[in-house]
């Protein structure tokens, strides 16, 4: 494998966990192809807790801190951590998740093989309190095709776990604002100017996933979220018309049931067991 270097790119504010934090970093330093850089924007003022965090690694060379005087969101502080990596391939990483120690490795040798690539992502790994008892594996479609087709429907990446060219993420204009679907937002965008890309099916990524992660993903307002946003794709030639009502109706529909309901669909139909992990 060449020696091909790549940036972490990290957002935090103040309501993350300082022990999620240390984990999360930990995590990304201790790839077996180590990080060239770690760029953490502090998106705001912290919590004193969490600046303890950040101390305990100072004497780490290639970790760097972005610090906002004001929160800004999570789009706008990626933008602006993302102007700061020197690198052309970033690995995106959030502040609550665990890294498997080979993960940008793997998605490197997946660059190196295949220079078209301008995105990777993985399946990843949901755990609500320790790592050691995964519940559910989150797989998507592995081909630029499947991709393609699937992201008519809905997020083809995940994004916790994506490693992608930064110049191509520059040239669709970037993160850009749109409430609980920036990411989305950007790969579409992103495929829409022709961007290849891929998933790997190995599981590189632990996410935390506990009752209130699938809470936030209903009610009345995340209805409504939805709906403007796929609208939206619809509007700039994204998503066919048709699209738009069969991705609205069925995340929709999603949305508005009970969250126990909900949780069950997700793990039944759009989650497989935590086998072969």
């Amino acid at each position: 494998m060449k020696n091909t270097k790549y940036s972490v790119l990290m957002s935090l504010y103040y309501k993350e966990d300082p022990n999620y934090l240390r984990e999360s970093i930990e995590s990304m330093l201790q790839q077996t192809l180590k990080p060239d850089e770690i760029i953490i924007v502090k998106d705001g003022t912290l919590t004193p807790s969490l600046e303890q965090v950040l101390n305990e690694f100072a004497n780490e060379p290639c970790l760097k801190t972005i610090p906002l005087r004001e929160n800004k969101g999570l789009g706008e502080a990626l933008n602006i951590g993302m102007n700061y990596c020197k690198n052309e391939l970033i690995a995106r990483m959030d502040t609550d998740d665990v890294s498997k120690k080979d993960r940008c490795e793997k998605q490197i040798k997946m660059f190196e093989e295949n220079e078209l690539l301008s995105i990777v992502s993985s399946s990843i790994m949901e755990f609500e309190v320790n790592i050691d008892k995964v519940k559910s594996i989150k797989r998507l479609p592995l081909t630029h095709e499947s991709i393609l087709k699937f992201a008519k429907k809905r997020n083809p990446f995940n994004h916790p776990a994506v490693m992608y060219k930064k110049s191509v993420v520059l040239q669709a204009g970037g993160y850009k604002h749109f409430e609980l679907f920036e990411d989305y937002y950007l790969w579409a965008r992103v495929l829409m100017n022709g961007a290849v890309s891929a998933n790997i099916e190995e599981p590189l990524l632990y996410m935390r996933a506990n009752r209130n992660m699938y809470k936030r993903r209903g009610g009345v307002s995340y209805f409504k979220c939805i709906i403007l946003f796929k609208w939206h794709l619809r509007k700039i030639g994204f998503y066919s018309l048709l699209d738009f009502f069969m991705s609205a109706l069925a995340q929709g529909t999603l949305a508005v049931l009970p969250n126990s309901i909900r949780m069950k669909i997700y793990k039944v139909f759009l989650r497989t067991g935590a086998q072969g992990k």
